[in-house]
């Protein structure tokens, strides 16, 4: 198992923790030094809050840890490739990286539906891979949508 093989794993536990909570299971842990410096799951449902995805919480979790809106040398670990919004968030925190399990056609923002992280379109660049551990994150969604069903 690889690195970020090994921190997938920790957002693929958060996205589960979704999924018993009955939202929608993304998951998301936030990595600087090789510390986990933030870790969550969507919780839209829960709070009200249509801004709850697991990406944000993170964010504001590892901003909290490091007392400073710049996420320097972080990574962001994450289930789904990211929507509009929290790619948006992670280019103002200024993240390292994006790492992503499994690619959304409908909202992914980092090249799927749209492509907000393409260097030089915005005042700061990060590094993005996708499709790590892509077969159990796509699993968990998939699992997630056809109980609902």
């Amino acid at each position: 198992m690889n690195e970020h093989e090994f921190y997938m794993k920790y957002a693929l536990a958060e996205a589960y923790k979704a999924y018993d909570e009955d939202e929608v299971p993304v998951g998301a842990v936030i990595v600087r030094n090789g510390e986990i410096i933030g870790r969550g799951h969507n919780q839209i449902k829960t709070l009200k809050d249509p801004t709850a995805h697991a990406e944000m919480i993170v964010i504001t979790q590892a901003a909290d840890h490091l007392r400073n809106e710049r996420l320097d040398g972080c990574i962001l670990y994450v289930t789904l490739e990211p929507c509009a919004m929290c790619t948006g968030a992670a280019v103002l925190a200024r993240l390292k990286s994006i790492i992503f399990g499994a690619w959304d056609p409908k909202t992914g923002a980092c090249g799927s539906a749209v492509d907000l992280v393409k260097p030089g379109l915005f005042n700061h660049d990060m590094e993005v891979t996708g499709g790590i551990l892509e077969t159990e994150c796509r699993s968990v969604i998939q699992e997630f949508f056809l109980a609902k069903r």
